[in-house]
């Protein structure tokens, strides 16, 4: 996958690539002439006490050298811009394709592996290929470059690179063969990670109620040490490798030393030669070691390509029609409708069918996991119904424009959640060109406008990640009035009135009825005295639906919601 995920990302960057290689061409070959024009000093000036052809070659070396650093300067340079680029592109990739997703596919890698890959994933890849511009682009080069020198300074003596290169490839060719699986391991670590952070930080506060820090702090001990022990085990494989090159190249140097110094004794070399010689066998040996620091990272990188492919390579359950179908009329009309997750024993709706006109309201209502929550997210089509349809407008919504079937759409979920921000930018969500007149008559729709008044700067008053800086009830009017200044065709309220009093719940219902004349509204609520007034109501019992009809055609006929309302009027009884 790390070939694929390169190839189809740095196809922009072949004028800088092909840069980076001309540069660290020009900064390699002056680094392979410099031992040649040393061993020339030694040979024709130290030796025969020529002091001008030293000074000559003298500055010469530093002219060379002058430009090998100039030309690495810019190798770096443009390796640096090429791989950030590749890094910003991949991260924007992985941006939009998990945006496109629908809670299926999110649901199935989950936040925190999503998180991991956009971030983790993508620096791992990023950073070898800025690794592969500035070292393995001139590894081969000083290699084959080192060979070629080393055999014009003594090819007698250039027979060591015979047993000296495969006595390195092979030993660091088989500990990077461990290497990957280890790697592979440690990503999945950092995952599990990341969940259990998530879930701590997001629920400290459940976590403190119960007095479960201490079993907390030892599942984060448990899989931190998952991690530690995976990192340790790549660690001590990672840690042979240098050994395993220092070793090979001060035993082949004592070999080069020992070897010439026959050759030099038997007049058939000389001293700058075999001291050039020695200079080329290190820059072979160094030229492999890149290419070994080169072998540990890309083990770890393709582990994060595969995952970032992944990602990349998994189409959205909702994607627009190739035809898109013009509305034919108004409404929201489920037919027949079921659900089932992938891998379910059961489906979580069945043949739930019903049909509401602008200006009505239907009520949803059932037990803990009757599916209302499901029933709400296939009408803008977070997931796509297994069986039956869902029509907005007369229309299939898998062959309406998904932008146009969100338009049409304000949903307020169960989970209400502002941005980090102000109030005003959360409001401005739903319509980016709202005025404030229309933020201020959303909010006082939605009860809001007593709380945000009271702030000190108002509807510029700073709102945290989350709404943590608000209170329950407070973040579900926001995202209610957000929900208004779209003015959408149909509300979708999924449970959003209950974390209000029935003071508060009633006003916000009675300021809600002359905004909703003429839209389809659909609330979902456990208290009945939220939805006893609604034109329809749907009872739930395990997916399917058991009653459907007024609040007093349920009394007669439902015994479901008989006995909902029931309990409720004991419980009021009691308190």
């Amino acid at each position: 996958m790390l070939i694929p995920l390169l190839r189809s990302h740095l196809g922009r960057y072949r004028k800088p690539i092909a840069a980076v290689i001309a540069l660290q061409f020009v900064q390699t070959m002056c680094t392979l002439f410099l031992p040649t024009i040393n061993a020339e000093i030694i040979d024709n000036g130290i030796l025969k006490g020529n002091t001008h052809y030293i000074w000559t070659h003298g500055a010469l070396m530093l002219a060379i050298t002058f430009l090998q650093v100039v030309f690495a300067v810019w190798a770096v340079y443009y390796s640096a811009r090429l791989a950030m680029g590749f890094g910003r592109d991949v991260r924007s990739g992985l941006f939009h394709r998990v945006t496109s997703f629908s809670a299926q596919e999110v649901n199935h890698f989950g936040s925190p592996s999503l998180i991991t890959r956009i971030t983790n994933d993508v620096q791992q890849v990023q950073m070898l290929v800025l690794m592969s511009c500035t070292l393995l682009v001139a590894a081969p080069i000083m290699a084959v470059g080192g060979v070629t020198m080393a055999l014009r300074q003594d090819i007698a003596l250039s027979g060591l690179l015979i047993f000296v290169i495969p006595a390195l490839v092979i030993p660091i060719g088989f500990v990077v063969y461990r290497m990957v699986p280890q790697f592979r391991t440690i990503q999945d670590r950092i995952d599990v990670v990341n969940r259990v952070l998530r879930e701590q930080i997001t629920g400290i506060r459940v976590v403190r109620a119960f007095i479960r820090e201490p079993e907390e702090a030892k599942r984060f001990e448990d899989v931190n040490t998952e991690l530690t022990a995976a990192s340790l085990r790549a660690g001590h494989l990672m840690a042979l490798m240098f050994p395993i090159v220092m070793v090979v190249l001060n035993v082949s140097s004592v070999a080069a030393i020992w070897m010439g110094a026959d050759r030099i004794a038997s007049g058939d070399m000389q001293i700058g030669s075999l001291i050039a010689f020695l200079t080329y066998l290190t820059q072979i040996i160094m030229a492999v070691m890149m290419a070994t620091f080169m072998a540990i990272m890309i083990p770890r990188a393709a582990v994060c390509a595969e995952r970032i492919k992944e990602v990349l390579d998994t189409p959205s359950t909702v994607v627009a029609p190739d035809t898109v179908v013009a509305p034919t009329g108004r409404g929201l009309e489920l037919r027949h409708v079921g659900f089932h997750y992938p891998g379910a024993a059961a489906p979580v709706l069945d043949d739930v069918s019903f049909t509401v006109e602008p200006g009505q309201t239907l009520a949803v209502i059932g037990s803990t996991g009757s599916g209302k929550t499901t029933l709400l997210g296939v009408i803008p089509r977070l997931f796509d119904v297994t069986a039956g349809s869902v029509l907005v407008d007369g229309v299939d919504v898998r062959e309406l424009d998904p932008e146009v079937l969100w338009g049409r759409i304000g949903l307020v979920p169960q989970k209400p959640y502002l941005f980090s921000g102000t109030v005003a930018s959360n409001l401005r969500y739903a319509d980016p060109e709202a005025t404030d007149d229309d933020l201020w008559e959303a909010l006082e729709i939605a009860q809001a406008t007593d709380f945000v008044r009271a702030m000190p700067e108002g509807l510029d008053s700073p709102i945290t990640q989350g709404g943590a800086n608000v209170s329950g009830g407070q973040r579900q009017r926001l995202a209610i009035a957000r929900a208004l200044v779209r003015k959408p065709g149909i509300f979708l309220f999924d449970d959003s009135f209950s974390a209000l009093d029935l003071a508060t719940d009633a006003r916000l219902r009675a300021a809600l009825a002359p905004h909703t004349r003429d839209v389809v509204t659909v609330i979902v609520a456990q208290r009945v005295s939220t939805i006893s007034t609604a034109h329809q109501i749907l009872v739930l019992e395990d997916g399917k639906a058991v009653g459907l009809g007024t609040h007093e055609d349920l009394l007669e006929h439902c015994p479901t919601y008989i006995e909902i309302v029931a309990s409720q009027h004991a419980e009021e009884a009691v308190a």
